[in-house]
């Protein structure tokens, strides 16, 4: 898989306004990497606006080098070589009227100022003529990149009622930016917080997960709070008697560097819900089931890590070896560091995990074949006899195949397991 560079990502992204200019269609980057590039950071991708209608993209880049995916919204994607990847180039265009609270029903193609008017907040609104430097802005976001604002474009309830996943983006950008929502915007986002439920699942959880990834996780989830959006997308950690736990959860979250979704979900909700809990969320969400086990995993393990030292050997391991036991040290590591202090649990476990793998996690003694050629009927008891037999081998009782044979014979002497009749 090739790697997207920054520098070659903008040097096409330039070409491609060059291109479009050269044929006589006014053509800015547009959006987010202006935003970005105001901000002195470097865009993650690059959008060209332009008076080119889509066919007319098409036949400029070539058909082979075009895709027309969202060409009914005006939109064709534009192919770079391999470490520019692709522009997504959009024809400037007024919407008609949203009705799922998703799309609009159509678009008409129009002017740049018509096309900055559709968007969703003013610091998403300004063009960048890439060429001569020239920042374009027919919504006042300059403005509010220097006063650090967040405003939506006109109305606020009619751009939130275009589409509703814009009620989460606000939030997303003003604790990504570290940015004041404008008053109006915020009020139109508390009264219209409970129609982000008309938005898809998997949407939801998109800006979720975004948010909660990222340096300004704590604020999103204090905005997310303070907003009501909070009430309707993460009833979690706003129960009742929730305000004490959640600020406790908070302090977990902004020490932990860089999370992974599912850390950063386990800390924020870990304390309110039990391992079902946690797995119900990620369902609501429609998360995959890689993110869903390891959510509901770390939840359920939150406090597997207590005692370490003292743990018999067979009880710890099983944990020590487990895929997600590195998050689950993160997460053990942060709660003390919220507490002031360092985790001597976690500690410890480091330096267990430091022993070769094939001393912390050695081969079983035997397996389910092994229990077929000594004479145990297959059945239920199989995962009960290896089980048993795996803990006695980690404490060290059994040493050897042999000797774990015999402590079969044993337990299957007892009636309790319910091996034998």
């Amino acid at each position: 898989m090739s790697v997207v560079l920054p520098e070659s990502q903008r040097r096409f992204a330039l070409s491609v306004v060059e291109t479009l200019r050269r044929k006589g269609f006014e053509s800015y980057w547009a959006g987010g990497c202006v935003r970005d590039e105001l901000l002195g950071r470097t865009p993650h991708d690059y959008d060209v606006a332009t008076a080119a209608t889509p066919e007319v993209v098409r036949d400029l880049f070539g058909r082979r080098r075009t895709l027309a995916i969202g060409a009914a919204f005006g939109v064709v994607t534009v192919l770079g070589p391999r470490d520019a990847g692709p522009i997504e180039v959009a024809t400037f265009r007024k919407d008609a009227t949203y009705r799922d609270g998703r799309h609009p029903e159509g678009v008409t193609f129009s002017s740049a100022e018509e096309d900055a008017q559709r968007r969703d907040f003013t610091i998403n609104g300004l063009f960048l003529d890439p060429v001569a430097g020239e920042v374009i802005d027919f919504v006042g976001g300059r403005a509010d990149l220097d006063a650090r604002l967040l405003r939506a474009i006109g109305r606020p309830k009619e751009r939130f009622g275009e589409d509703k996943l814009r009620l989460l983006r606000a939030v997303r950008f003003a604790a990504e930016f570290d940015f004041a929502i404008e008053p109006e915007t915020r009020a139109a986002i508390q009264l219209m917080a409970r129609q982000i439920d008309v938005v898809s699942a998997e949407r939801i959880a998109g800006e979720m997960c975004r948010m909660l990834v990222g340096p300004g996780r704590v604020r999103a989830a204090r905005l997310l709070v303070d907003t009501s959006l909070a009430r309707a997308v993460l009833p979690e950690i706003v129960a009742e008697d929730s305000s004490e736990r959640l600020e406790r959860a908070l302090a977990v979250l902004e020490r932990l560097d860089a999370p992974s979704f599912p850390l950063a979900l386990a800390a924020l909700v870990g304390r309110g819900v039990d391992a079902p809990g946690a797995e119900r969320l990620c369902r609501r969400w429609r998360l995959s089931n890689r993110i869903t086990d390891r959510t509901a995993w770390l939840v359920a393990q939150q406090d597997a890590l207590a005692g370490a030292v003292d743990q018999p050997w067979s009880v710890l391991q099983r944990v020590l070896v487990s895929p997600g036991i590195e998050a689950l040290l993160r997460l053990v590591e942060a709660r003390a560091a919220a507490d002031g202090g360092v985790s001597e649990d976690a500690a410890y476990c480091r330096q267990v995990l430091a022993r070769p793998r094939d001393e912390l996690d050695p081969p079983p003694l035997v397996s389910g074949d092994d229990l077929a050629r000594h004479g145990i009927p297959p059945g239920p008891a199989y995962a009960r006899l290896l089980e048993r037999v795996r803990a006695a081998q980690l404490d060290g009782q059994v040493q050897s195949r042999d000797e774990a044979l015999g402590l079969v014979d044993r337990l299957t002497e007892d009636k309790g397991l319910g091996i034998r009749d």
